[in-house]
C-alpha cells in the first residue's frame, strides 16, 4: 500500500449566505489553487465532492467549473461524516495506485437536505437530532454525574476558540452563564449546546508520495483511518453515554497508525452538540471513562487548545459536507505549523473524529508531520 499525504487545501468562510453549493465548491478549489503553485488541472486524477445535497451531478460539475478532467469522479454522501469519508474515498485510491493526486472538496448550504431525514420522520414530533442529543446528554447525566455547567463549558470554549478563526460562523463569545440561561430546546439541551447549520466549504489535496515531491516541502501522512457503522438508527447503540462506532474506528486508526492517544497532540472531535465532546474525548481514550467532563473544563481553564483549536462545529459552524474535510485543514495546518493564533507548540501527531447521526456511524484518521 502506497504512502498518502494531505499536500493543500482551501475553506471559504462559513456563513448564512444564500449561495449555491456548486459555487461554494469553486470557491474552496480556488482558494487551495492559489496557495499551490505548482499544481495544474491537468495533475488532478480523481475529484470527490461531499455533501448531502445529492440532487446534481456535483463531482462532474465542479471538474468541469475548475478545469479539471478527472478520471475518476463521484459524491460522497454520509450525512455529517460525509467529509472524513470522502478523504478516506481518496486516500483509498492513491493507496491502491488507481490514482495519484485527489481533490476532495466538501460543502452544504444552511438548508442543508441533510438536517432532517425521511428515515428521521418514522420518530414523529421527535425526528429533529436534537432529541438524540438530548438522550445522549441524558444518559451521560445519570451514570457520570455530568453537569449542565460541564456542557456550558465546552460551548464557552469552542466558541473562544472560534475568535481566532477567519473562516468561523461565530465571531463572538459567550459566558458560561449565557449559555446556560440561552433558550431550553429540550430538558437539557439549549441552543447554546448545539452546532448550526451554515453555508461553507473545505477542500483539500491527497497525494501519493511520489507526487508529493512536486507539491510541497511539508506533506502531512495519513497513518491511521478507521470507519464503524452501527446502523441507521441510534436507538440500536447499546450504550447512549458512549458512542460504539467512535470507539471501534479509533481503535482501528490507532492499530494501524501504530499510535496510542497519548500521543495525540491535537485533536479534531465532532461536538454537534456540547455532550458529543465530552462522550468522544473519553472514547477516542483521551481520558477514562466519566472523566471527559473534567478534562474539557481542565482545557478551558488553561486556554489549552488541544481539543477543537478552530472553535470545533460549536464555534466554526457545521456545514455538514464541509465539516470532515474542514476538521482535516485544522490538523493539517496545525502539523505543518501553519494555525496562526490557534497553533499548538510541536504539534507532530493529530486526530480528526467525524460521525454521522448520533455515532451511529464514526471515520476517525490520524495524520503526522
Amino acid at each position: 500500500m502506497r504512502k498518502v499525504a494531505l499536500t493543500g487545501s482551501g475553506l471559504t468562510k462559513f456563513t448564512k449566505e444564500d449561495i449555491s453549493i456548486d459555487s461554494l465548491m469553486l470557491l474552496a478549489v480556488k482558494s487551495l489553487f492559489e496557495s499551490m503553485p505548482n499544481l495544474s488541472q491537468k495533475d488532478i486524477d480523481v475529484v470527490l465532492t461531499s455533501t448531502n445535497d445529492n440532487t446534481k451531478y456535483l463531482s462532474s460539475i465542479v471538474s468541469e467549473i475548475s478545469g479539471i478532467a478527472p478520471k475518476i469522479s463521484h459524491s460522497v454522501e454520509s450525512l455529517c461524516n460525509s467529509g472524513a469519508n470522502s478523504a478516506i474515498s481518496a486516500f483509498s485510491y492513491i493507496a491502491s495506485g488507481l490514482a495519484d493526486i485527489a481533490l476532495v472538496v466538501g460543502a452544504e448550504r444552511f438548508d442543508s437536505p441533510g438536517l432532517v431525514l425521511e428515515w428521521d420522520k418514522s420518530r414523529g414530533q421527535y425526528k429533529h437530532p436534537i432529541y438524540w442529543s438530548s438522550m445522549f446528554t441524558k444518559s451521560h447525566i445519570r451514570k457520570y454525574g455530568t453537569s449542565k455547567e460541564d456542557l456550558a463549558i465546552v460551548s464557552a470554549k469552542n466558541h473562544k476558540n472560534a475568535l481566532d478563526n477567519p473562516y468561523a460562523y461565530f465571531e463572538k463569545t459567550y459566558s458560561v452563564d449565557e449559555i446556560m440561561n440561552s433558550k431550553n430546546l429540550t430538558d437539557d439541551v439549549r441552543l447554546l449546546d448545539c452546532s448550526l447549520p451554515c453555508s461553507g466549504s473545505a477542500a483539500i489535496l491527497l497525494a501519493s508520495e511520489e507526487a508529493v515531491k512536486k507539491l510541497t516541502d511539508t506533506p502531512v501522512w495519513i497513518t491511521g483511518i478507521g470507519q464503524k457503522t452501527l446502523s441507521a438508527g441510534f436507538t440500536k447503540n447499546a450504550e447512549l453515554a458512549s458512542m460504539e462506532s467512535t470507539i471501534d474506528a479509533a481503535s482501528m486508526a490507532y492499530k494501524m497508525a501504530k499510535k496510542e492517544p497519548s500521543h495525540i497532540d491535537v485533536a479534531e472531535v465532532h461536538d454537534a452538540f456540547s455532550i458529543c465532546e465530552i462522550i468522544e474525548v473519553e472514547d477516542l481514550g483521551f481520558i477514562k471513562k466519566g472523566k471527559g467532563n473534567e478534562f474539557v473544563r481542565t482545557l478551558y481553564e488553561t486556554q489549552d487548545r488541544r481539543i477543537n483549536p478552530r472553535g470545533g462545529l460549536i464555534g466554526a459552524g457545521h456545514p455538514l459536507g464541509a465539516t470532515g474535510i474542514a476538521q482535516i485543514v485544522e490538523i493539517g495546518q496545525q502539523l505543518q505549523g501553519k494555525a496562526g493564533k490557534r497553533q499548538m507548540s510541536q504539534a507532530e501527531v493529530g486526530l480528526v473524529q467525524n460521525m454521522s447521526a448520533a455515532a451511529t456511524s464514526s471515520s476517525v484518521l490520524i495524520l503526522q508531520s
